[in-house]
């Protein structure tokens, strides 16, 4: 059996590996999607005053760190059974829909976008955002990194910092807005809206203007059959902040819909911890099956794609326009094409652009009773946002003195790894003909997984109990001489 490794997969936040075996006839056999780094956010939480956790949890990811300050945040709003005031509650939500705007165009136009519009079997050394830049023209570039940084820059002004966001905390947030902020918040959701039309047009252009890019988003390599989950608000509709969990099945028939406070009693676990640092969940309607696709699977996939799917529409206009063509184009509700998360996550570039537009004119945001300060003693406290990568749920359990004795978060990649793993392997099935395996053929197995937007990082943070480690080491003429098993073995 002959073994091909992509090693490490591109574009993507974290440090990723895929196998692909082929047998003796040489088709593929079986494809692994592995996440070989580890990181202890979940282990050296515990010990720490649980009021730490929305400004150190922000360190787990450089790309997404508003959804882990937020969703810890509204895990202490639990946990200390407070709630955020009106006037908190729509500062939160202004930052966190800027975040969700600027996270979605930095992974379509830095990371899944050069496969459509430089192409999948472009010459790597083009297939980026300089190759992006070439082909859309400086003029493009330029209105990208300007309208990127907007969505930054709000976070700045709201959040305290864009990296390191610092203004959330238990009842509501720490710092209000003045009337001069609000106007220039309104001038670049302005230019945000705007963009994201603009974005959504240059898709239709490029991507669905080509008879090609359509057949391969519904070609059966890229095809997908399973449950799909999201945050929703009272009518269904996509809800990025808050709301219930809702999951549906293949056919788009609910299987559940609950509070995030009862996500253990819907939600499981399974760990493969010999091959991948990545648990694989699985809703307990359904029950785990193994890593398999179908109406009686227990995975599920979550994300731009996965919310959509799991909704009944947008509460904004434009987006919802947009979403209605989506499914009207791809054949009806749910979509299973995993090419289709990037249709998906533009939908919610526009979404995200309307609702920080929308909040930015509400003069109310500038009233200072911006928290209500919490009352209550600290016990158990679970807090659920949809990151831009999908659903993300923060675990605290403390002791009285509001102490951590327990932490568990389920982010976005973890939720999504089965479906990774199963479509890396159907990707790899149908695209690699033999052993002349091309670097074109092998990214469009990366392309498999990167519709996902991974975020590794996010998702390693847990102890499996062992870390099994090889030292290897080669000489000048790329040799190996020595490594950590043998010296064991004297």
């Amino acid at each position: 059996m002959k073994k091909v490794e992509i090693d490490p997969v591109t574009r993507l936040e974290g440090h990723a590996k895929i196998a692909i075996f082929l047998n003796d006839e040489e088709d593929v056999e079986s494809a692994y999607f592995q996440a070989p780094e580890l990181r202890g956010f979940e282990q050296f939480s515990i010990g720490r005053n649980v009021e730490e956790m929305p400004r150190i949890t922000t360190s787990i990811c450089g790309v997404c760190p508003m959804a882990h300050h937020m969703a810890s945040a509204k895990a202490l709003d639990d946990l200390y059974g407070v709630e955020p005031t009106p006037t908190g509650e729509k500062i939160r939500r202004l930052m966190y829909n800027a975040y969700t705007f600027s996270d979605h165009l930095l992974h379509f136009y830095y990371l899944g976008g050069p496969d459509f519009i430089v192409g999948p079997d472009a010459d790597p050394a083009k297939r980026n955002i300089l190759g992006v830049i070439e082909e859309v023209g400086m003029d493009v570039g330029n209105r990208v990194i300007k309208n990127r940084s907007f969505g930054q820059k709000i976070l700045e002004i709201v959040a305290g910092d864009p990296i390191q966001p610092v203004s959330c905390t238990a009842g509501g947030v720490t710092k209000g807005l003045s009337e001069e902020e609000r106007q220039e918040i309104e001038k670049m959701a302005e230019s945000m809206r705007d963009f994201a039309e603009f974005t959504i047009d240059a898709f239709h252009d490029i991507v669905l203007e080509n008879e090609d890019y359509v057949d391969l988003i519904k070609s059966d390599p890229y095809t997908l059959d399973t449950h799909y989950m999201g945050l929703v608000d009272e009518n269904n509709k996509v809800n990025l902040y808050d709301g219930d969990i809702r999951a549906v099945d293949n056919v788009g028939d609910e299987i559940a819909r609950f509070k995030g406070q009862d996500y253990l009693d819907h939600i499981g676990e399974k760990v493969h911890d010999s091959w991948t640092y990545l648990k694989f969940p699985y809703l307990k309607e359904k029950g785990w099956s193994g890593i398999e696709s179908g109406e009686g699977s227990g995975i599920y996939r979550v994300g731009p794609l996965g919310r959509l799917n799991a909704s009944e529409g947008m509460t904004t206009s434009l987006a919802h326009k947009e979403y209605e063509r989506m499914y009207e184009t791809l054949g009806g509700k749910p979509v299973h094409a995993t090419l289709a998360y990037h249709w998906a996550r533009l939908i919610e570039i526009m979404f995200a652009a309307e609702r920080v537009l929308e909040i930015s004119k509400d003069e109310d945001i500038t009233n200072n009773d911006i928290r209500n300060i919490p009352e209550g003693s600290p016990d158990e406290g679970i807090g659920v946002t949809e990151a831009a990568r999908g659903t993300l749920i923060h675990h605290y359990q403390t002791d009285e003195e509001g102490v951590l004795e327990d932490v568990n978060l389920i982010v976005a990649t973890t939720h999504n790894n089965g479906g990774i793993c199963m479509a890396v392997e159907e990707a790899a099935k149908g695209v690699i003909d033999g052993a002349d395996v091309s670097e074109g053929d092998l990214n469009k197995v990366e392309m498999a997984f990167r519709a996902h937007d991974p975020c590794i990082a996010c998702a390693t943070h847990s102890l499996p109990g062992n870390m099994p480690l090889e030292l290897e080491v080669y000489n000048s003429a790329g040799e190996k001489i020595a490594n950590s098993s043998k010296r064991s073995e004297r």
